[in-house]
């Protein structure tokens, strides 16, 4: 077994273990050092003694990811894992050092075997992937003279500025007019379009790789000219998969963005993604008795393929919905709306049950209303067609269903300001006071009056300042608003803080300073009940602490009280409180879903009926009494609860109670069938 070990933080566990009775016992036989562990581990097809795995060292902070490194290569065994020898040295023709990233691995037989790298050195300045000389780029801007940037083409400069989101105020004559005044200078422009992620996702660096050994590991040849353009980006971290067909040494798939097949042994490259197939691919089953038939595993679900990816079928019966966020409106029935991983936003009535005559009539119930990786959805309650929601980094909409119009709302700095940084879940809220009043997190909590027409910010940096990295840090994760008070509102950070205002935002109290500190704020939730109560929960995930963290005040924060210690290890991602009965409480987690019936005294396991899974976002439906509950794997559940909202503390301290039971109409349709065949009616 392969072991990366910790995801956050250094440890002695990364490496390589063997066991020898089924998995009783298990030794460690390869250790290289605290950083680095073992991504991928393959063995020859008919000798299972001969094996080479693959070392991956990576250093990932909340706030910063490198993704390569000097303990990243290769490592072969000749006894079945017993010992291991490095191969990837200077001398073997495989790269070193410390721009390897990771490294995907597969046997064609004893001495063919292949690997793909994800190269991080950075590429030659010559041979960048060629620009449009007619187009400007943001990095034509850092190093350009006032005077150089006063001669550009106003045309050309304008093509600039509208295609890269500028506000309207923004266009040549009065851009050039702000450099004239010395107001800004033309490296504000690069800087206008630049966050933290911007130094992970246009760093030109080398990325994939196919290299090839003919004599089982010990020398390696790149297989092709030049670079692989468009396959892993900058970002091979999320891929570096590559297999072998077991009848043609030269026939090799490699797995990124798109799905690549070369029949040379990696001197060219065709795609074999197809309309119906999802792009970031991470999963490829050749099968090794039946050319062509192929089984590919990515970020829209499963497809396969019988002719060697010509075409694709594309199996969706299992629901493996990743969803971040979901929220439900007040229609009847009422919809659930949902933003999944890569997936986009989906919406779709809540009596939708999966069917296979969706294949025979084409009609899904659900629909998409968003691309990318969709995010938080707010609906108005006044106008279930008027829905707020979008994708990554704080790329929100206000959607118009009834008409098909959107606009970009998303709040933007001052041109020479420092950028805001918003989260890749950036949280937004609609006023449950007025319906027109938009809130929305970034470092600093914005607030429109006008449906996300035109936005003020009411709040300095909420944060602790943000960290220098290559992903967003110092942003707000949760924004609540009390129903009992306009403008009572309670804003949580992925840097542990978490700050009220009980005037609209005209000033902020920290309130976090006796909870653990630098801890992602996953819920702060300002109650139904008490205008004093908040809860608040935290997540350590990204410090590798598992520890449950959930709390309560009763005194709009200035004091805590830890509900959570009746909680397995898990990080927590959300809480929700009841609106019927103030002592239900539901918590989502990493480990699943659990519920309170005595504001967090004791929990209970909450999961019959869901599988095991991440518990990201939980809502509840007030007229219909449901909770609706979000999992990042397995989709969108619900529970009718309207049991649990009137157990109170007469119910729960009889010793028996006998609940009302709804009155069933008897149907004689009961028991018969259509047909002979068909299944019986219940």
């Amino acid at each position: 077994v392969g072991v990366t070990g910790h995801l956050y933080s250094p440890n002695q566990e990364r490496g390589i273990y063997k066991t020898v009775d089924g998995g009783k016992s298990w030794k460690k036989t390869l250790f290289i050092n605290e950083e680095t562990g073992i991504i991928d581990v393959s063995h020859a097809p008919n000798n299972f003694n001969l094996l080479i795995a693959a070392a991956w060292e990576k250093d990932r902070k909340a706030w910063d990811f490198t993704g390569n490194g000097e303990g990243s290569g290769l490592y072969k065994s000749s006894d079945g894992g017993d010992s291991w020898t490095k191969i990837s040295t200077p001398e073997s023709g495989f790269p070193t050092g410390e721009g390897v990233g990771r490294i995907g691995l597969a046997f064609y037989d004893n001495n063919i075997v292949y690997a793909v790298l994800d190269n991080q050195y950075r590429r030659e300045k010559d041979k960048e992937k060629a620009k449009d000389s007619d187009k400007l780029d943001k990095d034509d801007f850092k190093e350009m003279s006032n005077a150089d940037f006063l001669k550009l083409e106003n045309s050309k400069l304008n093509a600039f500025l509208k295609s890269n989101g500028f506000q309207e105020k923004y266009r040549a004559e009065n851009v050039k007019q702000m450099v004239r005044s010395g107001a800004v200078k033309p490296a504000d422009l690069a800087r206008y379009l630049e966050n933290a992620n911007t130094l992970l996702f246009d760093t030109p660096v080398i990325g994939a790789e196919v290299y090839r050994s003919n004599d089982g590991g010990k020398t390696w040849s790149k297989q092709h000219e030049g670079y692989i353009d468009d396959l892993f980006y900058s970002y091979g971290y999320y891929f570096a998969q590559i297999g072998v067909d077991r009848n043609n040494p030269d026939k090799i798939y490699i797995a990124g963005v798109p799905l690549l097949k070369s029949e040379d042994g990696g001197a060219n490259f065709t795609s074999i993604s197809k309309e119906n197939v999802h792009a970031d691919h991470h999963a490829l089953w050749i099968n090794p008795a039946r050319p062509g038939h192929l089984i590919n595993g990515n970020d829209g679900g499963l497809n396969i393929s019988y002719d060697d990816g010509e075409s694709w079928t594309k199996n969706n019966s299992t629901s493996v919905g990743q969803f971040y966020a979901i929220n439900v409106d007040n229609q009847k029935p009422y919809n659930v709306y949902g933003g999944l991983q890569d997936n986009g936003v989906w919406m779709g009535p809540h009596t939708a049950r999966m069917d296979n005559r969706w294949l025979q009539t084409g009609h899904n119930p659900w629909k998409s209303i968003m691309g990318g990786d969709g995010m938080q959805v707010q609906i108005d309650n006044r106008n279930p067609n008027i829905v707020y929601t979008g994708f990554q980094f704080g790329n929100y909409y206000r959607l118009d269903l009834g008409s098909g119009k959107r606009k970009a709302i998303q709040p933007k700095h001052e041109l020479g300001e420092t950028p805001y940084r918003f989260n890749w879940q950036t949280p937004i809220l609609l006023s449950p006071h007025n319906q027109d009043i938009l809130y929305f997190g970034g470092n600093k909590l914005h607030r429109s009056l006008n449906q996300g027409d035109r936005w003020e910010a009411i709040s300095d940096d909420l944060t602790a300042g943000g960290k220098k990295g290559n992903v967003a840090y110092g942003t707000l994760t949760s924004i609540s608003e009390s129903p009992f008070k306009f403008g009572l509102l309670y804003v949580g950070s992925d840097d542990g803080m978490i700050h009220m205002s009980k005037d609209g935002g005209g000033n902020w109290e920290n309130i976090s300073a006796s909870l653990p500190k630098n801890l992602w704020v996953s819920r702060v939730v300002a109650s139904k009940h008490k205008i004093g109560r908040v809860y608040a929960t935290l997540n350590g995930y990204r410090w590798d602490d598992f520890t449950p963290y959930v709390y309560k005040s009763e005194d709009f924060g200035k004091t805590w009280v830890s509900i959570g210690e009746g909680l397995p290890p898990s990080p927590v991602n959300v809480i929700t409180e009841d609106p019927d009965n103030e002592n239900l409480l539901f918590v989502g987690t990493d480990d699943g879903l659990y519920a309170t019936l005595d504001q967090g005294a004791t929990w209970q396991w909450f999961q019959q009926g869901i599988p095991y899974v991440a518990v990201h976002d939980l809502v509840i439906q007030p007229e219909a009494k449901h909770l609706v509950v979000g999992t990042h794997g397995r989709s969108i559940y619900r529970a009718d609860i309207s049991h649990l909202q009137l157990l109170d503390a007469e119910i729960m301290n009889s010793p028996l109670y006998v609940f009302e039971l709804d009155k069933v109409r008897h149907s004689p349709r009961w028991g018969n069938s259509y047909s002979t065949w068909g299944k019986p009616v219940t």
